[in-house]
């Protein structure tokens, strides 16, 4: 992956919300093994659920929703996890930890970031 200061860089009004939504993600996993957690699985899908990032920290498995809003006029990123999102998200955290016999701890965590690319790691967010 390119630097932190490229990915954030690539981060224009020009590109569709997908493509910003993909170099969040790419920004929030960096912002997460710079903190010493290990990539389990990205954008790991059951049925109608998706969870962009599963991480290992130590012994927990914790699962990452990440949001990007590129204007806070409606509201900050963080806030558009919705109670029905998070709960596909524990739906397919539930088949994950189910396919993949874990049986250790387990966190639910949501990364915000904002218009000026500051990332805001929410742990324990949900569940």
């Amino acid at each position: 992956m390119d630097t932190l200061a490229e990915s954030i860089a690539d981060l224009t009004p020009f590109q569709t919300p997908k493509a910003q939504g993909h170099k969040a993600e790419d920004l929030a996993l960096d912002y997460l093994l710079r903190k010493s957690y290990v990539l389990a699985d990205r954008n790991y899908r059951h049925k109608k659920s998706e969870i962009d990032l599963i991480m290992r920290q130590k012994e927990t498995l914790v699962f990452v929703e990440v949001k990007y809003r590129s204007s806070t006029k409606f509201g900050h990123p963080e806030t558009f996890v919705s109670p029905n999102q998070q709960r596909s998200i524990i739906e397919g955290a539930e088949h994950y930890m189910i396919t993949n016999n874990w049986q250790g701890n387990i966190r639910f965590d949501i990364i915000a970031v904002d218009a000026k690319y500051h990332i805001t790691h929410f742990e324990d967010a949900f569940y």
